[in-house]
């Protein structure tokens, strides 16, 4: 960029940096802002009618970013996919939009330990994000469920977590649970995977520290957030696509 616009490598820099810090501070309470009771209902009511999976509240998953090798940080950065990365952990509704989101953790660090270690989880404990009160399952008269996040197998399975069935021995009833969280838990992969479609710093290892390279997530994630609620241009294609992924990945999940 500093060739393009003929400006130091050090005021690009700040430019950049105070850019995504201006971002992040003017426009997360207009596209991020911090979930109320009807906003909880209203994300449990998208999930119902695209996925069929009542009381859902979101879709949970982490999405590895390519980094540089930080100096002087040993292995914290070195994934299991062999490459240095920070960690963008995301709760996600049925538009693809990012509800909560928990950026910068190490690479090395599973989605498991991001998560539990992360300031969602504590506000989920002391009920500090306004959740509705459990209530009763669609075409059921039982004892009214709590509301959930959906995710992967990856995740610790908790009151405000519910993961798939394990892949053995399961019965009709428990292969269409898994066939439905999985309706449900590919709508934050699919957000993931728009990312670099529109941001194309993604598509190579970000070249700054871990600090500025947060700045940037940071800001791409309410930006993806803006064009989601300005933009349902590709709203059809995105929900074929998910179809399609979700039935390929039967064998995967039972």
């Amino acid at each position: 960029m500093h060739f393009e616009f003929l400006l130091g490598i050090s005021t690009i820099s700040g430019i950049v940096c105070h850019a995504c810090k201006v971002i992040w501070q003017h426009l997360r309470e207009a596209v991020m802002p911090t979930p109320k009771a009807e906003d909880w209902l209203r994300i449990t009511e998208g999930f119902y009618q695209s996925a069929q999976f009542p009381n859902c509240i979101g879709a949970l998953d982490g999405k590895h970013i390519r980094v540089n090798k930080p100096a002087h940080s040993g292995s914290r950065y070195f994934n299991y996919k062999h490459y240095f990365s920070v960690v963008l952990m995301a709760l996600a509704d049925s538009n693809y939009r990012f509800v909560i989101v928990d950026i910068g953790a190490y690479g090395s660090s599973s989605d498991s330990r991001i998560f539990s270690a992360s300031r969602m989880v504590d506000r989920l404990r002391d009920n500090q994000l306004a959740l509705p009160e459990p209530r009763r399952l669609p075409g059921s008269a039982g004892l009214p469920s709590p509301f959930v996040i959906v995710a992967d197998e990856g995740f610790a399975f908790a009151a405000y977590v519910m993961r798939p069935f394990p892949r053995r021995n399961l019965d009709d009833r428990k292969r269409v649970f898994n066939y439905r969280l999985t309706c449900a838990r590919r709508y934050v992969e699919c957000a993931f995977g728009i990312l670099p479609t529109k941001w194309r710093v993604f598509l190579s290892s970000i070249q700054m520290n871990p600090d500025n390279a947060t700045l940037v997530i940071q800001a791409c994630v309410l930006l993806h957030n803006f064009t989601r609620i300005n933009d349902a241009s590709s709203d059809a294609d995105i929900d074929q696509n998910i179809t399609s992924s979700v039935i390929f990945d039967q064998s995967r999940t039972g």
